[in-house]
C-alpha cells in the first residue's frame, strides 16, 4: 500500500515538474504542451493605454484554464496580465486550420469591435517569453466598412528541443454586422530552424535605428565636447587662478594700512562664509544622499543590462532596479547622513526619514495618482492593491532600516567638519553684481551644455519607451552616463567660479540647481517629442506621458545636481585650501 502511494506520489511530482519545465528551462520533449498566453490589447498609438485582451469580445479556446500568476513584481506593475488562450498547442504536432470557438455579434459586441477597429487595436501574445503582436481589424478604404481578422496562423522555429521563432499570420477578415456569428480559427505550423536559443529575442531588435550612424555620430560629438570642456575649463581656471593666487599672494606681503586702502576683491573675501551651512539643510542633505543613490542605483542597472540582457525578460528591468534600489539604501543614509552633520545639523533623525523617502514618496505620489485614472478606464496597467502594499512594505520594512544603518555609519565615519577654513559667526554682506552674475541666471545656464551632451540619446530612449522599439545599447547608455557626469561637473565648476568672484557664498544651491537645470530642458524636450514624434491621444495617455516624463526628469535633476555639487564641493575645498588665510 505505501509503495502504491510513493509510486504516486513520484507520478505527481514529474507531472509537476514536466508542467513547470516549460516556460521556465525554455525545454520541451515531443507532444509537451506549449502555452499560448494573451497578454493585452490597446490602441496602436497609445502604447501605455492598454487592456486586458478579453475586454473586447473575444472567445477562448476549448481546453481547460491555466491560471497565471506574476512572476516579477516588476510584471505586475508593467501591467502585464497573461491569460490562457485555450488554444490546444503541442511541441512539434502540425494544427491544420481548427475553429475553436464562435461569436454572436450582438449589438453591444459589435460596437466594442467597431471601436477596436477605428482606433487600430493591436493586441499581444505570449509563446515560451516570445512576444507576438496582431491587429484586431482593418477598415476598407472608403471608410464604411469595418473588418476583424479571425484566422491566426502561427509559424513555430524550433532548434532541437527549443523554440526559437515564433510568428503571426491574420487572415480571414469578416465584415462587423451586427446579428451574424464569427468563427475563430488557428493553425499551428512547425518548422525547424538555424537560430540558435541565445539569439533567438535579435529579430525583434532593430540594429538600423539604435546604430545608426546619427547615433554614433553623436557619441563622438559629446565625447568630443566632453574633451573640449575639460580642456577649456582646465586651462581658463588654472590661469585665472594663477592669477588669483599671485595677487592675493601680494596681498599679503602689504601692510594692514596698505590692506585696507586696496581694493580687494573676488572670492577670497567670501573665505570666511563660503563653508556656511546651505539654507534647508534637511532638503539638500536628503537630495544629496538620494543623488548618491540614484547614480549607484543607475551605474548598476546600466552594467546589470550589458552582462545580463535584461531586455529579454517580462518585467526584469523594473523589478531589478526596485531590487537594487532596496540593496544600495545605506548610500544615502550614509552620504546624506554624513553632509548633514558636516553642516552642523542636529535632527538628524528627521533628514534620515526624508532622505529614505523622498524619491519613494514622489513615485508613489505619481504612480497612484495615475493608477486611480486607469482604474477609471479599467486599463490594464492599473496596479493591484496587494501590489501598492507590497511596495510600501518595501520602502518601510527595507529602505527605511537599511538607510537607518547607512545614515549612523555616514554620521560616525564622516560626520565631522573638517572645512579648509573656519566659518564667521556674522555671514558677509552679499554685495550688488550684474545681472548674468545672479545664482537665477546661472542655474537656468548651467544645464544647457549638460543637456546638448544627451539630447540625442534622450530621442533614442524615448522612441523605445513610446514608441514599438527595444532599447538594447545599453553600452552607449553607459558612455552618454559618463559624458553627462563630466560635462556637468565642468560646467557648474565654471558657474561656480563666476559665482564666488562676485563674492556671493551661496555656492551649495546654485552648484546643485545650475547642474539639475538638465532635466528642465529635458522635460521641454519632452513636450516636442509628445507633439511632433508621437501620435498620442486621450487624458489616460497624455497624462501618463506627461507624469512619468516628469518622474523621469525629476530623477535625472537629482542626479545630475548631485554631480554638480561633488565637483564643485572638491573644487572650493581645493581653492581654500591652498590660499593663505589670515
Amino acid at each position: 500500500m505505501w509503495r502504491n502511494i510513493l509510486r504516486s506520489i513520484c507520478v505527481t511530482l514529474a507531472i509537476f515538474c514536466t508542467v513547470k519545465a516549460d516556460e521556465h528551462n525554455h525545454i520541451y520533449n515531443d507532444n509537451e504542451e506549449v502555452v499560448l498566453w494573451m497578454n493585452t490589447v490597446g490602441p496602436y498609438h497609445n502604447r501605455q493605454e492598454t487592456y486586458n485582451y478579453y475586454s473586447l469580445p473575444f472567445c477562448r479556446g476549448t481546453k481547460e484554464k491555466i491560471g497565471h500568476y506574476h512572476e516579477t513584481l516588476g510584471e505586475n506593475l508593467q501591467g502585464i496580465e497573461l491569460e490562457f488562450s485555450g488554444l490546444d498547442i503541442n511541441y512539434k504536432v502540425e494544427v491544420p486550420q481548427k475553429n475553436y470557438c464562435e461569436v454572436d455579434l450582438t449589438e453591444h459586441h459589435y460596437q466594442a469591435f467597431m471601436y477596436a477597429v477605428k482606433n487600430h487595436y493591436w493586441y499581444q501574445m505570449y509563446i515560451d517569453d516570445l512576444p507576438i503582436w496582431g491587429i484586431v481589424g482593418e477598415i476598407d478604404e472608403g471608410g464604411d466598412g469595418y473588418y476583424i481578422w479571425t484566422h491566426k496562423k502561427l509559424d513555430i522555429g524550433y532548434n532541437g528541443d527549443q523554440i526559437v521563432d515564433v510568428n503571426l499570420t491574420s487572415e480571414a477578415k469578416v465584415k462587423l454586422t451586427p446579428g451574424i456569428k464569427i468563427p475563430f480559427s488557428y493553425q499551428v505550423q512547425w518548422k525547424p530552424s538555424k537560430v540558435d536559443f541565445k539569439t533567438r529575442f535579435d529579430k525583434y531588435l532593430d540594429p538600423n535605428f539604435f546604430q545608426h550612424r546619427i547615433h554614433w555620430f553623436s557619441i563622438f560629438n559629446s565625447f568630443m565636447m566632453v574633451i573640449f570642456l575639460v580642456g577649456l575649463v582646465s586651462m581658463i581656471l588654472m590661469r585665472t587662478l594663477r592669477k588669483d593666487y599671485a595677487r592675493y599672494s601680494k596681498d599679503d606681503e602689504l601692510d594692514d594700512m596698505e590692506r585696507d586702502l586696496g581694493d580687494e576683491y573676488g572670492w577670497k573675501q567670501v573665505h570666511g562664509d563660503v563653508f556656511r551651512p546651505a539654507s534647508h539643510t534637511v532638503l539638500f542633505a536628503s537630495l544629496i544622499g538620494s543623488g548618491y543613490h540614484v547614480v549607484s542605483v543607475t551605474m548598476c542597472v546600466i552594467s546589470f543590462a550589458i552582462v545580463g540582457d535584461l531586455y529579454m525578460e517580462r518585467g526584469s528591468m523594473l523589478s531589478t532596479a526596485i531590487f537594487v534600489y532596496a540593496a544600495t539604501a545605506p548610500i544615502n543614509g550614509y552620504t546624506g547622513g554624513g553632509l548633514y552633520s558636516r553642516m552642523g545639523g542636529k535632527r538628524w533623525i528627521k533628514q534620515m526619514i526624508c532622505g529614505a523617502f523622498l524619491v519613494p514618496s514622489l513615485v508613489c505620489g505619481v504612480a497612484f495618482f495615475i493608477n486611480f485614472i486607469a482604474i477609471y478606464y479599467h486599463a490594464s496597467r492599473a496596479i493591484p492593491f496587494g501590489t501598492m502594499v507590497a511596495v510600501s512594505c518595501i520602502c518601510v520594512f527595507v529602505i527605511l532600516p537599511l538607510t537607518l544603518v547607512g545614515t549612523v555609519m555616514g554620521r560616525a565615519i564622516s560626520g565631522q567638519p573638517n572645512f579648509p577654513c573656519r566659518v564667521n559667526a556674522v555671514p558677509r554682506p552679499i554685495p550688488e553684481k550684474k545681472w548674468f552674475m545672479e545664482p537665477f541666471v546661472i542655474v537656468m545656464l548651467g544645464g544647457i551644455l549638460p543637456f546638448g551632451s544627451i539630447f540625442i540619446e534622450m530621442y533614442f530612449i524615448f522612441t523605445s519607451f513610446w514608441a514599438y522599439k527595444i532599447y538594447y545599447v545599453y553600452g552607449f547608455m553607459l558612455l552618454v552616463f559618463l559624458i553627462l557626469a563630466v560635462v556637468t561637473v565642468c560646467v557648474t565648476i565654471v558657474c561656480t567660479y563666476f559665482l564666488l568672484n562676485a563674492e556671493d557664498y551661496r555656492w551649495q544651491w546654485t552648484s546643485f540647481l545650475s547642474a539639475a537645470s538638465t532635466a528642465f530642458y529635458v522635460y521641454v524636450y519632452s513636450f516636442y517629442y509628445f507633439f511632433f514624434k508621437t501620435k498620442m491621444y486621450g487624458l489616460f495617455q497624455t497624462l501618463w506621458y506627461f507624469g512619468y516624463m516628469a518622474l523621469f526628469s525629476l530623477g535625472l535633476g537629482i542626479m545630475c545636481g548631485t554631480f554638480g555639487y561633488i565637483g564643485t564641493s572638491a573644487f572650493v575645498r581645493k581653492i581654500y585650501s591652498t590660499v593663505k588665510i589670515d
